[in-house]
């Protein structure tokens, strides 16, 4: 743990932190960082999904549309935002929903914000995306971040992350980030080692 994850970990308070942002803006590898580094447990809702399903996200939407998956969808995050002291990463259309919202508010939710020239070159030619299936996919992508853009610039902190960084300096800078909103709350350690 590094002493910044340490400092967040503690004004934290164990609340859950939420990840939220394009598909491919990198949300389960940073989380899984972010979760290392604060002595967290790490959640990709995705992957919850799937395995309540025993579907991938690509046979979820065409079993069920989108409205299908994404009722699905909220019922996993009413299950994991019972949960304290745990990273969670949640797909990109999560936030449309305003109970889903509502649930993740109950936390610090942090948006990692990414250019959609890196979002289109982490994303195209992934089959696991389905809301690309279409015959633009950077225009689809331009889109969606349009829809979602208000309710994503409402998250408690934003860090804008390249594909010239590391993930490892991504996790950092949502740790530093996630700082500055709680550092109200967070006290220093004064030590009085008069040595």
């Amino acid at each position: 743990m590094s002493d910044s994850g340490t400092l967040l970990a503690h004004g934290l308070k164990g609340i859950n932190v939420y990840l939220v942002g394009m598909m491919g803006s990198g949300k389960s590898t940073i989380g899984q960082l972010m979760a290392r580094d604060l002595g967290y447990r790490f959640i990709d809702t995705d992957s919850i999904i799937e395995q309540v399903t025993q579907s991938t996200i690509p046979e979820i939407f065409a079993a069920e549309g989108e409205a299908g998956f994404r009722t699905i969808e909220s019922q996993v995050l009413e299950q994991v935002a019972a949960f304290q002291r745990t990273v969670v990463s949640t797909g990109g259309g999560i936030v449309q929903a305003d109970r889903n919202w509502g649930q993740m508010r109950q936390g610090s939710v942090l948006w990692l914000d990414v250019p959609i020239d890196d979002l289109y070159d982490r994303v195209c030619g992934d089959a696991n995306r389905p809301l690309l299936n279409h015959p633009d996919p950077k225009a689809k992508l331009a889109e969606l971040l349009a829809e979602r853009r208000e309710r994503y610039a409402q998250a408690d902190a934003r860090i804008t992350s390249t594909n010239t960084e590391s993930p490892e300096t991504t996790a950092h800078h949502a740790i530093e980030a996630l700082i500055q909103v709680i550092k109200p709350e967070v006290k220093p350690v004064v030590s009085h080692d008069r040595n």
